[in-house]
């Protein structure tokens, strides 16, 4: 079984399929091996073993020794490891230059156009929606944090500002320098604040609070809601610039 899940992880670390991962670590075990060895010693059909050993030549795991018998050895993990993450790194910034040529695109003028007469037959105040899974929330938070233009209220316990201090220190200059107003409410603690960039420590009291349920809650089943409603969030602001100037 741990063998088992050792090569599950290997598949999806280094995209490899079941028989490559199997003849990689069968080869790193050994060094040096042939096509016949590697085969009895990963299980894996001899008829496939030329084809994967191909594969995982084109790749860069492994390199074909000249001779006969025809024998392969084994690439150190090392150098496969920075491989692949530069082969990762390629391929997310030709994902983002097409993300950005696609902007530039009729097809996405044609979208946003879609969507600008279709939010017209909507009522913006009665929007509510519901975001499940930790990754998808913080993304979510992430654009909208981006896409302010004049006021940010943050509300949360120690634990969350401490585990998104590093997203929020690069984030709330990013904000200050469009001349966006950023406000963070969490319980006192002058630690915290100086792992955020700018922000001056106020310590005030109030009787009202906000109960937070996310503790013990598997990451994937979070849920967030987003409320996109002006009276809301003018409620809001009053009720924190309230208990703010009363303390």
């Amino acid at each position: 079984m741990a063998q088992q899940t050792f090569i599950n992880a290997l598949k999806q670390q280094f995209d490899l399929n079941i028989y490559e991962a199997k003849i990689w670590t069968a080869l790193l075990s050994r060094g040096v091996a042939s096509a016949a060895e590697l085969a009895e010693i990963s299980k894996v059909p001899r008829s496939r073993c030329y084809d994967v050993l191909e594969s995982l030549e084109k790749k860069g795991f492994i390199i074909m020794k000249i001779g006969k018998p025809i024998e392969y050895i084994a690439v150190k993990p090392d150098v496969i490891i920075d491989r692949v993450k530069k082969d990762r790194e390629d391929e997310a910034k030709a994902q983002v230059a097409l993300l950005d040529s696609v902007k530039k695109d009729e097809v996405f003028g044609e979208l946003e156009l879609l969507h600008r007469s279709g939010i017209k037959h909507v009522d913006i105040s009665t929007i509510s929606k519901s975001i499940v899974g930790r990754t998808a929330i913080n993304k979510q938070v992430k654009a909208l944090l981006r896409g302010a233009q004049s006021r940010v209220i943050l509300v949360s316990d120690a634990q969350g500002v401490e585990k998104n201090a590093k997203p929020l220190k690069s984030l709330i200059p990013q904000l200050r320098k469009k001349g966006a107003e950023v406000t963070v409410y969490a319980p006192h603690d002058k630690r915290l604040a100086k792992k955020l960039s700018g922000v001056k420590y106020v310590d005030f009291k109030s009787d009202s609070s906000f109960i937070l349920s996310s503790s013990g809650i598997v990451p994937e089943y979070e849920v967030a809601i987003w409320l996109e409603s002006p009276f809301f969030v003018h409620a809001l602001q009053a009720l924190f610039e309230m208990s703010a100037k009363s303390s």
